[in-house]
């Protein structure tokens, strides 16, 4: 586990835990860059848009390797929100706007994703055989 501090600073230190569990769990190479934009993505909106940048407040990572997945677990302290009612940022209106694509992106890179505690938790599931893997 690691606990990171709302400071969009400590983003920083994703790619280095991140490389203990690529490690510790011999995760093919090919899901590495997968799992660094999703997990980044998933940080950055806990650390703004959960906890507000609120230095008081803390996002944990987690990960948990079983036979055939990665699961990889992002909390903040915030609030919630509702998944589901995220504009889509590959409608023509929302193209051009600056932001909105994070979680969009989590979804294109992982192989599932679910949202627990209102929002203020996600999960998001790799597939470890290759062949299957974006």
């Amino acid at each position: 586990m690691l606990k990171l501090p709302s400071d969009p600073r400590s983003v920083a230190r994703i790619e280095s835990f991140l490389d203990k569990m690529v490690n510790k769990y011999k995760i093919n190479p090919d899901l590495y860059g997968n799992i660094l934009i999703s997990l980044t993505e998933a940080v950055n909106n806990a650390i703004i848009h959960g906890n507000k940048q609120d230095a008081s407040k803390h996002v944990q990572i987690q990960m948990h390797k079983s036979a055939d997945c990665i699961a990889v677990r992002v909390s903040d302290e915030g609030r919630g929100f509702d998944y589901r009612s995220l504009p889509d940022p590959t409608q023509p209106e929302n193209r051009c706007k600056c932001g909105g694509r994070g979680v969009f992106m989590m979804q294109q890179f992982s192989d599932g994703i679910r949202y627990c505690d209102n929002g203020r938790t996600v999960e998001m599931q790799f597939r470890l055989n290759c062949g299957n893997n974006r």
